[in-house]
């Protein structure tokens, strides 16, 4: 009976050690991310914002893992398995290797994106797939885009430094996006590139962004490409920084399709027409049915 006190009493002094180190270690790591944080913060509003906010989560990372090893190590409890671990370091080694290889990838890869900045903080920036935000945050592992309203789209960094990006706002305070429309065939594309220009000029978001000279101003109008159904109009619409694009973009489409109505531009869509042959139906029945079909139109 003593025995297995002593036995108790002698693992319970080893819990207490074990969590007084791992507080301790908690209390460094704590105090060490946060003043890596408070160096960093400070030089978000460069233009190498998005090295420092990379480097940033890397130091917070190491400081974390340093800590764990430091409890894992010094501690009566872990002890044994610390030495193990490190007595086994060849199998564990492969087998973690193999299982991290994501991981490294997409540690690399952020250090790729981080080093060469094809987009910053604050920047919008379309993939190729046609996901689109804001950049708001690059970690070790990933890439975060702010979307629609409060939608935060996560996004591997081995995946985004493979796929094609647009940044609509590379090396420029404003941002940008692409509008392009349709309009008919029998439309005057002359009028209807004017109610364009014209909706895009009003709106109260948009700027002119286009650089000319020391100035800047509002992107032409260019008629692009005969499409199957449609004669292709595009432009570029700038705005500030300030303004969400889903406001943006809500507003201009507002915009353009009251000019293209008030100049009486026709945006064209898609329409089916249905040829009932040999239907079945007697000659006497045929002749009674309806010749305008619109109303059944599908």
């Amino acid at each position: 009976m003593e025995q297995i006190i002593a036995s108790g009493r002698h693992w319970l002094i080893l819990l207490a050690r074990f969590a007084a180190s791992a507080g301790v270690a908690a209390l460094v790591a704590a105090a060490a991310t946060g003043i890596i944080r408070k160096i960093f913060r400070k030089k978000y509003s460069s233009k190498n914002a998005i090295v420092f906010r990379y480097t940033e989560n890397i130091l917070k990372a190491l400081v974390i893992v340093i800590a764990a090893f430091w409890v894992i190590l010094t501690s009566d409890v872990t002890a044994s398995f610390g030495k193990v671990l490190f007595q086994g370091t060849a199998i564990i080694g492969a087998v973690a290797g193999f299982a991290a290889q994501p991981v490294i990838s997409d540690l690399f890869c952020g250090l790729m994106i981080s080093s060469m900045k094809p987009f910053g903080l604050g920047d919008r920036i379309e993939l190729e797939d046609g996901t689109s935000g804001i950049v708001t945050d690059i970690t070790i592992r990933h890439v975060v885009l702010r979307g629609l309203d409060t939608e935060d789209i996560i996004i591997p960094n081995s995946r985004m430094n493979a796929m094609r990006i647009s940044n609509m706002s590379h090396g420029r305070s404003n941002r940008s996006y692409i509008l392009s429309l349709g309009v008919s065939y029998d439309s005057d594309i002359r009028t209807a590139m004017k109610a364009i220009g014209e909706a895009v000029r009003e709106s109260p978001y948009t700027v002119p962004g286009k650089p000319d000279g020391d100035a800047g101003i509002y992107a032409p109008v260019y008629f692009m490409a005969y499409e199957q159904s449609s004669l292709l109009l595009r432009t570029t619409v700038y705005y500030e920084s300030k303004n969400s694009t889903e406001s943006v973009k809500s507003d201009i489409n507002l915009r353009v399709k009251e000019k293209l109505d008030a100049y009486g531009i026709e945006i064209p869509y898609g329409y089916m027409n249905v040829i009932m042959k040999n239907s079945g139906i007697p000659a006497e029945e045929e002749e009674n049915l309806p010749q305008d079909l619109s109303e059944y139109s599908l």
